[in-house]
């Protein structure tokens, strides 16, 4: 369980360092095996470098031994290789790469993208594999050559639907490559369905860790029957959370006492009172008589 961290701000949209630390240290505390930062959660393409750098900065200090995974994508292949060497410098664990939408898209550009980075970059790679923010859609046979031809490729965030057909023919293809970890995002949607199949965890941004932990421990277990239990109870949560847009989930996070504030930067939107109002209710219905500003109980 890594969790995709949101990047929090003040209200007047500066980011707010100490809420930062606050909640990877809350994270930290649940047993999540490390935290990612800047991803698209992280709003990293409204920040700028000296943000970006400020707060890799601020994780690794606050996550100590735990690794960090920093989000290094970008529409240019040098300017990702500079955010890898960032990264390093500033001592993150591993860097978080989805290929970028070209003109004339093909198999070799995204291979040659992610071959060029690997060279340069001491760390190792997370694959993101996410076409709905990236317009770009990798075959399960471009994937299992990536993890062929670039040995730094650790592991491999699979976000694209439909998720469970996929993630198993991943993990069926790497069989005759090496080990690599598959990891599920998308919120958690579909993340019963993504164990069933063979993925080893979550690495998404759902404001429970806790509760997704819960679920890798029974899958682990091998009861079914108890991570579906589970999964079924919070899925309305999951669903509520994931709408588009980043507002819900960091007003959980606030909720939680996280964050500071819930606020989204500019031009993305905030959570509206009525979506705030069905939001608390479905709280008290997913964890009643709870205090949420400590670890939930599932």
């Amino acid at each position: 369980m890594i969790p995709i961290l949101a990047t929090p701000f003040h209200d007047d949209e500066t980011p707010d360092t100490e809420s930062l630390a606050r909640m990877i240290g809350f994270f930290a505390g649940l047993g999540v095996n490390g935290v990612t930062v800047l991803g698209v959660l992280g709003e990293s393409n409204r920040l700028t470098d000296r943000e970006r750098t400020d707060l890799i900065r601020t994780a690794v200090k606050a996550a100590g031994k735990m690794p960090v995974v920093a989000g290094c994508s970008h529409t240019g292949t040098a300017a990702s290789i500079a955010l890898c060497q960032e990264a390093a410098d500033l001592g993150a664990s591993a860097v978080m790469i989805a290929p970028s939408k070209q003109p004339s898209p093909s198999d070799e550009a995204v291979i040659g993208y992610y071959s060029r980075i690997a060279v340069k970059t001491s760390l190792p790679i997370v694959l993101q594999d996410h076409p709905a923010s990236t317009e770009v859609h990798m075959s399960t046979p471009l994937i299992l050559r990536l993890a062929k031809e670039i040995p730094s490729i650790a592991c491999i965030k699979a976000e694209a639907v439909p998720s469970p057909g996929k993630i198993a023919a991943i993990k069926t293809g790497l069989q005759g490559i090496r080990e690599i970890p598959v990891l599920t995002g998308l919120g958690a949607l579909y993340g019963f369905f993504d164990l069933e199949r063979g993925s080893d965890g979550f690495n998404t941004g759902f404001a429970f860790p806790e509760v997704l932990l819960a679920i890798v421990a029974k899958i682990q277990a091998q009861d079914f029957d108890g991570a579906y239990e589970i999964y079924r109870t919070y899925l309305p949560l999951m669903v509520f959370e994931q709408q588009p847009g980043l507002a819900i989930r960091k007003e959980i996070l606030r909720r939680r006492g996280l964050i500071s504030t819930a606020r989204v930067r500019h031009p993305g939107g905030n959570i509206d009172p009525t979506a705030a109002s069905q939001l608390a209710a479905l709280l008290d219905r997913s964890f009643p008589g709870q205090d949420l500003t400590k670890p939930v109980t599932v």
